[in-house]
């Protein structure tokens, strides 16, 4: 009865959704209209449907087209001040929390940091007690080779199963009517330095994962590994001769720089591209109407520039490959021959979108070199490029090659300081996903203000060890606020309203149909602001700080909770009172400058914390 009524809730919303209209030629937001509750921005869509009801959560972005939007409706800009915690539950982990929890039927699902405990919390009974828990076997070996905490960004639900990376480099799946193992295959060698921590992506009867690494001089991957057996189907190399990338035929980038035989070899000096990283640990997006799935790929190896010169193909890019076979179909690389740890591996939210007057296949992305980019996801061509934070290593891109204008000051280079990079190497975004309204038009996108100074010095190659070979000290960028929560236009490159935060705002964001926005913050807060205007309506301390994702869910009472981890770690929780975990390699950062003083407002922790009026 409960699942009947969620479908039925799903298709009223999505009929109410299809109503409105205007002039494509306008700004989205200026063109959003507020008639009706449902009413959506012309010209807008995300690509893709949920696989389920709008009540249930069952991909790690809620949807295929990483949108992180919901339907659910019942918490509002009016009510959501009544919010509550509603109950709580520990993972027993004190480490860094980040992804979210799933919910299909009457069933949450919790995946925790290292050792990857997996949890089923029965929505349907008192106090939500366990179905199962499992935890696989999980080598310990892995802790001391992840580069920036062991953490885990959650799992993805198809036909009976969810699956999930361990940090050991295996990718499980469990029965969830039972928690029986079914599979565990080893993808990833971690004597190499090849962890697993990024959420896999089930797509018709595969599912896609990927590694970290990319500061330990591995060679980037996707793979696609059968959902019912765990044998693998297919694995695309990011560097190296096109036959190991997938690159054939159909392989068709827009700018003409970009094209050419095995440029994943000759883009670089010798052998170097065998230890060129490009890995694959951030987030997947897929279009079922192209059959295209996108990823984007982590820096090259080592940091130290001159050692590599050349573009540096296809690490720091946005790839688009064949879902069935790996193909690459397109592939552009945002920041070539990348000098300051610019990895391109957030997220690339699938949208239709009003640009230059007409309706465009879009893709939005927020790089970690600070620009915003509107891209054709069809074919690849950038069609608005702007810096959405502040930034000064480029004065802008160019559209005509889609490449950044250089500012010659802060190229990085082996035996020279460079000082007051902005944004630095953690981005004017890192890992913390961003969301998208169709009501508003508007993505929301939670951001840093970091620069930093950069010294590079000549490194060698020894594998499963760091390979980097710099040193960059992070600091508050201008204002001296250290984070901000905004939205943005993607159809303008324009910032509509700003939350300044005194901490980089790790968390990612969750938006409703309510015209209500989630984000957590590192000092162990999470807020509630109107997505139409950015005025904070609600705030809960949570006690930890938050790294994960809110997200919402119809719980079997009818009611819309919103669910959210607390548990600072990741690469921001690891600098909090000067104590650098010792796994993290010794030349990234001074010890403890970059946040001294968080340890004033949040500790380690481990909980999930569930919300509804």
């Amino acid at each position: 009865m409960i699942r009947a009524t969620r479908r039925l809730t799903v298709l009223v919303t999505l009929a109410a959704c299809s109503r409105g209209g205007g002039d494509a030629g306008t700004s989205a937001a200026a063109r959003a209209t507020t008639t009706g509750r449902a009413t959506t921005v012309p010209g807008t869509r995300i690509a893709s449907e949920r696989p389920g009801p709008a009540g249930e959560w069952s991909l790690p972005a809620g949807d295929y087209a990483s949108s992180r939007y919901s339907a659910l409706d019942q918490i509002t800009a009016a009510n959501v001040k009544g919010l509550h915690a509603a109950w709580a539950f520990s993972t027993g982990v004190l480490r860094g929390h980040e992804g979210n929890p799933l919910v299909v039927g009457n069933t949450m699902y919790v995946i925790t940091p290292y050792p990857n405990v997996a949890y089923a919390l029965d929505l349907a009974q008192p106090g939500q007690p366990l179905k199962w828990k499992v935890r696989p076997d999980n080598a310990q070996a892995a802790v001391g080779v992840a580069c920036c905490d062991v953490v885990n960004r959650g799992a993805s639900y198809a036909d009976g199963k969810i699956f999930y990376n361990l940090l050991d480099g295996h990718t499980v799946a469990v029965d969830v009517a039972t928690g029986k193992l079914l599979w565990s295959t080893r993808m990833a060698d971690v004597g190499r330095g090849e962890t697993m921590t990024m959420a896999p992506l089930a797509v018709k009867g595969k599912v896609l994962v990927g590694s970290s690494g990319g500061e330990m001089g591995v060679r980037g991957w996707i793979a696609a590994i059968d959902a019912a057996s765990g044998k693998e189907v297919w694995r695309a190399y990011n560097v190296g001769p096109d036959a190991d990338m997938k690159v054939g035929a159909r392989f068709k980038p827009f700018y003409a720089r970009d094209r050419g035989p095995n440029q994943g070899v000759s883009s670089w000096p010798g052998e170097s591209w065998k230890q060129g990283g490009a890995a694959v640990w951030g987030w997947l997006s897929y279009d079922p109407e192209l059959n295209l799935v996108y990823h984007g790929t982590s820096n090259p190896g080592p940091w130290n520039g001159p050692q590599r010169p050349g573009d540096n193909k296809w690490a720091t890019s946005i790839i688009a490959r064949d879902a069935d076979t790996g193909e690459m179909v397109w592939a552009f690389q945002p920041t070539p021959h990348d000098l300051w740890d610019y990895d391109a591996v957030n997220e690339n939210i699938l949208v239709d979108l009003p640009v230059g007057g007409r309706t465009r296949k879009a893709l939005v992305h927020f790089d970690r070199n600070g620009y915003a980019y509107t891209i054709d996801r069809t074919t690849g061509e950038v069609l608005l490029a702007k810096a959405y934070v502040e930034m000064n290593w480029s004065t802008g891109v160019d559209l005509a090659s889609g490449r950044p204008v250089l500012n010659p000051d802060k190229v990085t280079g082996a035996g020279k300081k460079v000082t007051n990079i902005c944004p630095s190497l953690e981005g004017g975004k890192n890992q913390q996903p961003a969301a998208f309204s169709p009501r508003t038009g508007l993505f929301y996108v939670p951001t840093n203000n970091l620069c930093m100074d950069f010294e590079a010095r000549e490194v060698s190659y020894i594998a499963g060890t760091p390979y980097i070979g710099a040193s960059a000290p992070e600091y508050a960028g201008p204002g001296g606020h250290r984070g901000e929560f905004m939205a943005w236009d993607a159809t303008t490159g324009t910032k509509k309203w700003g939350i300044k935060e005194p901490y980089p705002v790790w968390g990612g964001a969750l938006v409703t149909q309510g015209d209500v926005v989630f984000y957590g913050t590192l000092d162990g807060w999470l807020k509630a602001a109107d997505a139409r205007d950015g005025r904070v309506l609600w705030q809960f301390k949570v006690g930890s700080g938050v790294v994960g994702n809110p997200m919402t869910y119809l719980g079997p009472d009818g009611k819309q909770y919103i669910a959210v981890y607390a548990g600072i770690g990741g690469d921001m929780g690891l600098l909090i009172a000067g104590d650098v975990a010792a796994n993290l390699p010794y030349d990234v950062r001074e010890r403890g400058t970059t946040l001294p003083d968080l340890s004033r407002w949040t500790s380690w922790g481990g909980m999930l914390f569930v919300f509804s009026l």
